[in-house]
């Protein structure tokens, strides 16, 4: 059943997403050849605690972790290691907070220092998709839009969509009806009613949609052992808009990116400042 929320209660959600968007725009900083995932695990609990907010996906489910940091050929759900990360490596950082009540979450892949050109297009077009995405996010729309502007995205250049993992409402609960998949045709599931609020995450892999589980029971990888890229924002559906409640500014600030690709998506451009 889905959880339509007030404009308080996505008040609420955006604190929370905003707090997952400066965790990981903390991490930024820290990512390089060297450190581990562990190191990172440490400081995001750290600074979600110091913040007055809980690790939302610390045992959940029973999940052993603040983070969930997948490298390389992980698609998501990898448990923090104290493998050290290595030039041309990319790393998916999925985090969630819970704060007065609701969740926020979020995912970025980020480089650690070069990449290949073939790796940096993965993570480019991933990222294009999850914008595609949230602009068929409206009223009137079905979750089916936003799945097929997703996957008529990504898999004309050969990329794979995962079909097992899909996104999500969002709220009081980390994880809401509706499920919402990278693929899918326009018209199809449920209609989008203003108040609804999705967590949208492209997980594409550069080659087959398929999966492996490690035996730790959380890891997730590409079946061919290539690269995958996740992306994620959370969003609410406001006067027949999509409005993004996370923001990739922080991780921007950290890098030296340019800003301003979500600003379309926002009445308030520096909302994200909250």
């Amino acid at each position: 059943m889905i959880q339509y929320k007030t404009k308080e209660e996505i008040e609420k959600i955006r604190k929370a997403a905003l707090l997952v968007s400066k965790t990981l725009g903390m991490l930024a900083k820290e990512i390089k050849p060297g450190v581990t995932g562990l190191q990172l695990d440490k400081l995001a609990e750290e600074f979600i605690r110091d913040h007055g907010a809980k690790p939302g996906f610390l045992g959940l489910y029973g999940f052993p972790n603040t983070l969930c940091i997948s490298p390389n050929e992980q698609v998501v759900h990898g448990i923090p290691t104290d493998r050290p990360f290595e030039e041309g490596d990319i790393v998916s950082i999925d985090c969630g907070v819970l704060l007065d009540g609701y969740y926020g979450d979020q995912a970025y892949t980020f480089t650690v220092g070069e990449v290949k050109p073939e790796v940096q297009k993965l993570l480019d077009i991933t990222k294009e998709s999850l914008y595609r995405g949230i602009a068929k996010m409206k009223r009137g729309n079905r979750v089916g839009h936003i799945g097929h502007a997703i996957q008529n995205h990504v898999e004309p250049h050969g990329y794979g969509v995962v079909r097992e993992l899909v996104g999500h409402g969002l709220g009081r609960t980390m994880h809401e009806d509706p499920q919402v998949p990278n693929y899918g045709r326009p018209g199809s599931g449920k209609k989008l009613k203003d108040g609804l609020v999705l967590a949208i995450e492209p997980m594409i892999n550069m080659g087959t949609h398929r999966i492996i589980q490690y035996p730790d029971g959380w890891t997730i990888k590409t079946a061919d052992g290539l690269p995958s890229a996740h992306f994620e924002h959370d969003v609410a559906l406001i006067n027949g808009k999509p409005e993004i409640l996370s923001t990739f500014y922080y991780i921007y600030e950290a890098l030296g990116l340019p800003l301003g690709e979500e600003d379309e998506f926002r009445r308030n451009p520096d909302k994200w400042k909250m």
